[in-house]
């Protein structure tokens, strides 16, 4: 009898993660064999962690939050798309190396199309300049948006999140302070909420929400908002009472995950299966 496949995710914290259910879901609904753990480790302790499961011939394993970027140098490769992005969420050990992946572009990009929103020539704005934004600025680009303008409320971060990207993306790319959303908002078809600014836990995420000139925004476009908890975020919310159509944060996990399922096992994954187990 074989071995489980063992996986987890490193993250601090880490308690709320809904990644065990999904992919432990997954794999029953397979007969697969499979443990999935979460490793709550503190930024310091990470690269001793790290090493003691790969050590133990951990079959691999995801990153959240605040170790996407710091995994890359405790990895034997990365992958030129996550390299692009400057981060990796999911590792997978492949002849007995550790390869750093990114499935959060692809799966951000998939969550859309299954929304039915339209990805070819759009005209995208990004709110937030940290990583999430850059795998949305990459993933949508590369889907084939025609301009990509992202917003900070430091410019200085948005204008280096374009400046390390210029290279690598087809479409138009621009940076601008938050400040001027509404200049951007009247000709946007896709809104991307790439901040934690409407997590549950933030006291500020309704004053987030109302900030916004979601007002501007054209009839016919989308928002996203790629945080989960709440499924209906303030500005999904805001978005919703105008009549657009809104994608939550949702769609996005169970796609990066079911990527990076079939990387770990071989199997196609059981989309249904493990969207229930997220909603459970």
């Amino acid at each position: 009898m074989s071995d489980p496949i063992r996986l987890g995710i490193f993250g601090w914290p880490v308690a709320h993660s809904k990644s065990p259910q999904m992919h432990e879901a997954a794999a029953r609904a397979l007969g697969v064999d499979l443990r999935y753990e979460r490793f709550g480790v503190a930024p310091p302790g990470l690269q001793e962690s790290v090493r003691q499961q790969h050590e133990a011939a951990i079959d691999g394993y995801n990153l959240t939050v605040p170790h996407k970027e710091a995994i890359m140098t405790l990895v034997d490769e990365v992958t030129p798309a996550a390299q692009a992005i400057g981060a990796v969420n999911t590792v997978v050990r492949t002849d007995g190396r550790y390869v750093g992946h990114n499935t959060d572009a692809p799966g951000l990009v998939r969550s859309l199309e299954e929304a039915g929103v339209r990805l070819a020539e759009a005209r995208v704005v990004v709110l937030g300049a940290g990583g999430a934004a850059r795998a949305a600025v990459v993933g949508l680009s590369r889907a084939g948006a025609a301009d990509v303008t992202v917003l900070s409320r430091r410019p200085e971060q948005s204008e280096a999140l374009c400046n390390s990207l210029a290279k690598q993306i087809d479409c138009n790319l621009e940076a601008a302070p938050l400040s001027e959303a509404s200049w951007y908002f009247e000709t946007a078809t896709l809104l991307v909420q790439a901040t934690s600014a409407t997590l549950e836990s933030n006291a500020g995420a309704a004053d987030f929400a109302a900030a916004l000139p979601i007002d501007a925004l054209p009839a016919e476009a989308a928002v996203l908002d790629m945080v989960y908890e709440p499924l209906k975020t303030s500005v999904l919310a805001r978005a919703e009472q105008r009549g657009l159509a809104i994608v939550d944060g949702l769609g996005m996990l169970l796609h990066q995950g079911a990527i990076a399922f079939e990387m770990w096992t071989g199997f196609e994954p059981p989309l249904d299966v493990m969207r229930s187990a997220l909603k459970g």
